[in-house]
């Protein structure tokens, strides 16, 4: 789903000293900056921002407008939905049972593993400092603390925190803490736009 087509789309721009592989596809109002690193194959949307020092691997598919800040790791083969965010140092992992050798003490190479990914729905957000350990999905518009380590998938505008994560609250698309109004018990609204959720079984949907 592409952004707001109202947004003006400037060239890529590419620092100097980030690395980006010629085969990798950025889009128009990209910029990936100093020391960054942007591996073979890779795809990131509209106006996207990679930040100093940032990883995006091999085949990692990025949507429209997400930045990924300084020294982030995003790991094959995950995938970022349009305007989510990655905070500073957050580190989208790969592989489930990690190991550097295997049990005759060779070294793994290429075909020795299986990776497996993180996939970041529309709108999420992953504080600074927060570890997904794949195979997770963090759900449209929901938020990570910092410092979190999510081992299980986030529901839509959940608010995890904690290691491991757990569910603490909802968050609208402001990012705001959603309220549970007092005479509508399972309805939900942001203090910030008025937006109203439903609550039911565990699943939170706008109304």
């Amino acid at each position: 789903m592409k952004q707001n087509t109202e947004v003006s789309l400037a060239p890529v721009r590419t620092a100097a000293g980030a690395q980006v592989d010629e085969s990798a596809a950025l889009g128009p109002g990209t910029a990936v900056w100093e020391l960054a690193q942007i591996r073979e194959k890779a795809v990131l949307g509209d106006n996207c921002v990679v930040g100093r020092g940032a990883y995006v691997g091999p085949g990692v598919r990025i949507g429209d407008g997400v930045k990924i800040q300084n020294h982030a790791l995003v790991y094959e083969p995950a995938e970022l939905g349009d305007g989510s965010f990655v905070g500073p140092a957050v580190v989208l992992t790969n592989d489930h049972n990690p190991r550097s050798v295997d049990p005759e003490g060779r070294p793994k190479g290429r075909d020795g593993w299986e990776p497996v990914g993180v996939t970041v729905a529309e709108g999420a957000s992953l504080g600074a400092r927060s570890v997904c350990v794949a195979p997770v999905r963090v759900g449209r518009w929901a938020m990570v603390a910092a410092g979190a380590v999510v081992t299980r998938d986030v529901p839509d505008y959940a608010l995890v925190v904690g290691v491991p994560a757990r569910r603490v609250g909802w968050v609208g698309r402001a990012g705001q803490r959603l309220r549970e109004l007092p005479d509508r018990p399972g309805t939900w609204e942001c203090p910030q736009t008025g937006a109203l959720h439903i609550e039911k079984d565990g699943v939170l949907t706008e109304a």
